[in-house]
């Protein structure tokens, strides 16, 4: 019985520490990273440098760029997409979109494709993905399912806890959907480890 705990704890041990985050090419320091969303990404609720990029880009001494638009849905997000991939080049683009598909009680299944199109694009310019999950309606705020499905079928790093943790706690907030300052700054820090849980960054 002993042996079979210690052949237990030893799998755990193994498997905790073996790397559950997909991994991403370094980033060079003139790296452009494109932050693309809704108002998530374009920071309602706080002036230009409090919005979570602007944070981003202080914290890494990379170039970000804010592409986000408020109110737009992932059929109009795709469409925006090839345009900005294009202009800017990026090596990274850190995706979080879906939110207002939510709020409109669109069909999900359509918006995780339209995301998967989106990661698609940028990998066949060789660009990198990061994915933010966007929290569901619900008691208790979690992520909503299809972003899970999403990052386990496409492979991408993947935060599904920070958003549905801030716009749980009312001392980040603006106002009910979007978070403040503080909130935002808190969603750049959570980007930032994952960078560099992926490798992105050191």
């Amino acid at each position: 019985m002993i042996k079979l705990l210690n052949a237990i704890v030893i799998v755990f041990v193994l498997t905790g520490c073996s790397p559950s985050t997909p991994q991403l090419p370094a980033l060079s320091g003139d790296s452009v990273i494109l932050s693309f969303g809704d108002s998530l990404t374009y920071g309602t609720g706080v002036g230009d440098d409090d919005a979570y990029p602007a944070v981003l880009e202080r914290l890494t001494g990379l170039s970000v760029v804010n592409a986000g638009v408020p109110g737009e849905e992932t059929p109009q997000g795709l469409k925006r997409l090839p345009q900005l991939l294009n202009e800017y080049k990026p090596a990274l683009l850190v995706l979080c979109h879906g939110g207002n598909d939510i709020l409109r009680k669109r069909d999900k299944n359509a918006a995780a494709e339209n995301l998967k199109s989106m990661i698609r694009m940028a990998r066949e310019r060789n660009i990198s993905v990061i994915l933010l999950g966007v929290p569901d309606f619900g008691l208790f705020l979690s992520v909503a399912d299809f972003y899970v499905k999403v990052a386990e079928e496409m492979q991408v790093p993947f935060d599904p806890d920070t958003l549905p943790d801030i716009l749980s706690d009312n001392d980040l907030k603006s106002d009910q959907i979007h978070p403040n300052a503080r909130g935002y700054h808190i969603m750049a820090e959570a980007v930032v480890k994952l960078m560099q849980k992926s490798g992105a960054i050191k």
